[in-house]
């Protein structure tokens, strides 16, 4: 996966009004609740390459 996929997952997959997340709603119909898996997966893989971009910048 690329950092524009994850952002694209991260950008569909947001909170409805009824606390469910929108982006499973309307690509499976499922009442998933925020955050659910993938924003989940997405956003710790983006965390990882934050920490990896400042670890080595540390260096």
């Amino acid at each position: 996966m690329t950092s524009e996929q994850e952002q694209a997952i991260v950008a569909v997959h947001v909170r409805g009004l009824d606390g469910m997340c929108a982006g499973c709603r309307a690509w499976w119909a499922r009442l998933t609740p925020y955050p659910c898996w993938q924003v989940e997966w997405a956003t710790s893989r983006q965390a990882l390459a934050d920490t990896a971009r400042f670890l080595e910048s540390a260096r």
